[in-house]
């Protein structure tokens, strides 16, 4: 087969999957941009709470994330009448996730209490991460829903949903936030009550699609559900989940414990580098995502040494992308910064200029990482991945950061240039795991499905 077909496949499945992993970083990229009028410290208790909701999700988000592994590999082995008890698995992982996280809702406030926020920051962070705690059952279940059937190889479901999401994220903003069309300016609540609304709104729309079996999915139902393969399921996707989770919980211990101490401004100045990298981060990962599809259907199919040359076409896709963002960062730091800026926004955009311009140094980095990561994954390969992860993470980057920071006075600058080599060491571990080839020893699903 030329190069180019693979080329086409790769990007029909990958667009919709860029537009679907953008939807939580919009949310939050929308939530500080349309809080920006009422001060630098309402837009860091916006980034720095939506962060911090997102890094309790990610542990479930990262679970249910291997569905797509088992789903892709079962029709690439011709058995895709069973691929929907795997959803219903995933949608039970999201309800047990989310009554957790509506039970550490009163523990926000005494938690947040310890930090060195400014009483005002820390106040309007823990009402907007309560209420967007209770979108977490919404937010894991269109993910659920979504890696389902991006398995399949339909990933326009999941775009439709996140698209639903994003549109209707904005919108209630608008109208909450500043209080539009006769509803109560609530401020940074308002923002966060329009994003949950959003969230159950998209999660609906998938949710109905499931059922009627739009999108060529199968007949939805909840039978043949055991509890010997859930535990496969969660076998296979707990490394990957707490592989996320604690790898941002490095990040989030170091926003909330070191860089509070910097100043409300320097922590709004970072949150909004990162969730402008987080929206150029997600095309790169929905290209990986569509990649990893391939390469868990070709595993499906016995044909392992198909992978390679998936790899390397998705490779120069998401590298292609990620270089160009930093091109464009690199060329236009301010007016990207100035996306955030107003005239109570203070130093933010003098403040974050050198740390974006700073975050060029790890793109093409992040796309090797993000590529060979999504690969393992659909292999299978969660738990050696996870421990690379977390040992970089928590005995590597945190240590040197603190130090860097707290020891040396190295700022926001010095805490960039850490997560620059952090993103390339993890690069360079995925690098040799994936070329060592013991991914392909592992067997994700039993030979003969119950």
């Amino acid at each position: 087969m030329s190069q180019a077909a693979p080329l086409r496949i790769l990007l029909r499945l990958a667009a919709p999957m860029v537009l679907a992993r953008a939807s939580q970083s919009v949310i939050t990229f929308a939530d500080a941009i349309q809080v920006k009028h009422l001060g630098y410290r309402a837009l860091a208790a916006t980034a720095t709470g939506g962060l911090n909701v997102l890094g309790f999700v990610v542990l479930a988000w990262g679970t249910v994330f291997i569905i797509q592994s088992f789903v892709a590999q079962l029709v690439g082995r011709g058995e895709r009448d069973q691929t929907p008890r795997f959803a219903w698995y995933g949608l039970a992982i999201a309800l047990a996730a989310a009554a957790i996280g509506l039970a550490l809702v009163p523990l926000i406030r005494p938690a947040l209490a310890v930090t060195d926020y400014s009483p005002e920051v820390r106040d309007q962070m823990a009402s907007y991460m309560a209420i967007r705690m209770t979108s977490v059952f919404a937010v894991i279940g269109v993910e659920v829903l979504g890696t389902w059937y991006g398995g399949l190889g339909n990933t326009w479901m999941q775009m439709v949903a996140g698209i639903v999401t994003m549109a209707a994220a904005v919108a209630l903003n608008w109208v909450l936030i500043d209080g539009h069309l006769g509803a109560p300016a609530m401020g940074v609540d308002g923002a966060a009550l329009a994003s949950t609304i959003a969230s159950f709104l998209g999660f609906a729309v998938i949710a109905i699609a499931f059922w009627r079996r739009w999108g060529g999915a199968p007949r939805a139902r909840a039978h043949g559900l055991t509890l010997r393969e859930l535990g496969r399921v969660l076998r296979f996707g707990l490394p990957n989940g707490i592989n996320w989770f604690l790898e941002f919980a490095a990040f989030q211990l170091f926003v909330n414990g070191v860089l509070a101490n910097l100043g409300d401004e320097t922590v709004a100045a970072l949150n909004v580098v990162i969730a402008v990298n987080s929206m150029s981060f997600m095309p790169a990962f929905g290209l990986a995502s569509a990649g990893a599809i391939l390469a868990g259907q070709a595993i499906g199919r016995g044909a392992r040494d198909a992978v390679w040359p998936q790899v390397k076409m998705t490779l120069l896709c998401t590298m292609a992308w990620m270089g160009a963002v930093g091109l464009l960062y690199a060329a236009f730091p301010g007016r990207v910064l100035s996306l955030f800026a107003s005239e109570r926004s203070g130093d933010l955009v003098a403040i974050g200029t050198t740390m974006l311009l700073i975050s060029t140094a790890w793109q093409l980095a992040d796309a090797i990482g993000i590529t060979l990561s999504e690969t393992l994954r659909a292999a299978g390969d969660t738990a050696w991945t996870a421990w690379a992860r977390i040992v970089l993470a928590w005995l590597v980057f945190t240590p040197i950061a603190f130090v860097t920071v707290m020891r040396y006075g190295g700022g926001a600058n010095g805490a960039m240039i850490c997560l620059v080599g952090y993103v390339g060491l993890i690069a360079a571990a995925l690098a040799w795991r994936f070329r060592s080839g013991a991914w392909k020893r592992i067997e994700l699903i039993e030979p003969q499905l119950v």
